[in-house]
């Protein structure tokens, strides 16, 4: 039988995966890390992007929109805004946010809060990427 950590992904208005991995791979803010069971106690902020929680052949993919993730030896936290399975991702929501976004940025209005436009801009554009790699996997059409 196979380890296993425990895994527990929350968003600001629920929990969204709760249940056991052999592994699990985070967008942390320096790159993708993978967490296997007795991995050493660490603290990180995520980026938007997709969440893999595998145990054996089942894969569960996920999205969050960044946040942050704690890892102890047994049990791995996520904790973000804004966290929703990544079959359930809105393809046509992603990009109109997206042009919205590129609207703000582009304006040159003194009220645009540019730092805001490029955040949202780069969640969606990771949103996006995880809508593509979940159809080249066959899991949406």
């Amino acid at each position: 039988m196979a380890m296993t950590i425990r895994v527990e992904v929350v968003s600001a208005e629920r929990s969204i995966f709760e249940g056991t991995a052999e592994m699990v791979v985070v967008p942390a803010e320096m790159g993708e890390i993978g967490v296997l069971p007795r991995h050493a106690p660490l603290l990180s902020r995520l980026r938007p992007g997709e969440v893999r929680v595998k145990n054996g052949e089942d894969t569960e993919y996920l999205f969050v929109n960044g946040g942050i993730v704690e890892v102890q030896p047994h049990l791995v936290t996520i904790l973000s805004d804004t966290a929703e399975r990544a079959t359930d991702l809105d393809e046509a929501k992603a990009l109109e946010a997206k042009r919205l976004a590129e609207e703000r940025m582009a304006g040159n209005t003194s009220d645009i809060d540019y730092a805001r436009a490029q955040a949202d801009l780069l969640e969606q554009i990771a949103r996006l990427r995880t809508i593509t790699k979940m159809r080249e996997r066959g899991l949406l059409k």
